[in-house]
């Protein structure tokens, strides 16, 4: 599904998309992952599969939207590690509670579980599915009241006065942010566990830091991942946002240049980049293209590494074809600020220069 420019993604894309498609046919393009849905931008989940999740008992598919979401703590220690593994053997814990006597539910009973490390996993089979489609959910066991049509994220720790870290925090208010644009959820309607059900869940400490939740999360909708203001800027290996070490030399030799050379480098499994900076004046999502003079003795896979918001992204080029013109390497979720946005990485397969030229990035 493709969306017109200025129109709102949250209206206009649901489930990945694939962009760039018509470049790759044209100017040999190829993408190697999804990119980033609606207005908020995507975090890393881990499915069920990911972290070696039991199979579920049956559960129940419903066709309506969840309209909030609802916070839980696990109650469990504030001590514990923060490696990835850390977070999948939280999830496989928790799922085991909820299987096992004396609950025997069907499967873990939270949506989404996210540890202290702000590692986001799925909890219940097939919760991710609905929300990355924006469409139905599963019916949760997590809060009397809520389970048909609140999405339950258990966060990791026990928070009666202790707050949560900040790796999970920042995790909580991204992951917040995406399932409420997926799902046209107001940030006002993201409730904690004891709205529905005498408990102590999420604490008090978490309780009381949800009217900042609910405004964190409404100003990424508002403006920290979807379209951002009217923005274009060109970088030319020539200009000062450009690095690259002594191993990159310099070339006249095609007229097919962007201004008055390029650069190139033999293709070699080493960490040495050509990095192109801009200035992103605010997070949201942007159009990215390259610029590149093509030879039959360039590089037909040469990757360009985005720095999404939702971490790298690459992009393979045959830049052997298609030169002579801008080449789309698709629209990401970027972060505000002047950082690296493009690199051209030596650690390409097969023979042929990789070529360093020009980008552009253009509001979308």
């Amino acid at each position: 599904m493709s969306s017109s420019p200025r129109i709102s993604r949250r209206t206009a894309i649901r489930g990945a998309v694939l962009v760039g498609v018509g470049a790759a046919a044209a100017g040999g393009t190829v993408l190697t992952s999804n990119l980033a849905h609606a207005d908020a931008a995507r975090p890393t989940i881990a499915s069920c599969a990911e972290w070696g999740a039991r199979s579920p008992r049956g559960l129940t598919q419903l066709t309506n939207n969840p309209n909030k979401i609802v916070i839980h703590h696990t109650a469990t220690s504030n001590s514990a590690g923060t490696t990835k593994q850390d977070a999948y053997n939280l999830a496989y814990q928790i799922q085991g509670w909820h299987m096992n006597p004396p609950n025997n539910w069907a499967d873990s009973g939270q949506h989404f579980t996210i540890s202290r490390g702000g590692y986001v996993m799925e909890g219940r089979h097939t919760s991710l599915q609905h929300l990355d489609d924006g469409r139905g959910m599963v019916q949760g066991a997590h809060a009397p009241g809520a389970n048909s049509n609140g999405i339950g994220i258990e966060n990791e720790g026990l928070f009666t006065s202790a707050l949560p870290p900040e790796a999970l925090w920042n995790s909580l208010v991204d992951f917040c942010a995406y399932i409420c644009s997926q799902y046209n959820i107001p940030a006002t309607e993201i409730f904690g566990h004891r709205d529905y059900v005498a408990t102590a869940c999420p604490g008090d400490a978490l309780y009381a830091k949800l009217p900042q939740l609910r405004t964190e999360v409404k100003a990424k909708l508002d403006g920290g991942g979807g379209d951002p203001p009217d923005f274009s800027v060109i970088v030319d290996n020539t200009a000062g946002d450009f690095g690259a070490s002594e191993s990159w030399g310099t070339s006249t030799y095609s007229s097919q240049k962007h201004g008055s050379d390029y650069r190139f480098a033999q293709p070699e499994a080493v960490s040495d980049a050509a990095y192109f900076r801009a200035n992103i004046p605010a997070a949201g999502n942007y159009k990215i293209e390259t610029w590149y003079p093509a030879d039959p003795g360039y590089n037909a896979a040469t990757p360009f590494i985005i720095y999404t918001a939702n971490g790298n992204q690459t992009v393979k080029v045959d830049q052997r074809t298609g030169g002579g013109k801008w080449v789309s390497l698709g629209t990401h979720a970027l972060t505000a600020g002047n950082k690296s946005v493009v690199a051209v990485s030596r650690w390409a397969g097969g023979s042929g220069y990789v070529v360093a030229d020009a980008i552009r990035v253009t509001s979308a």
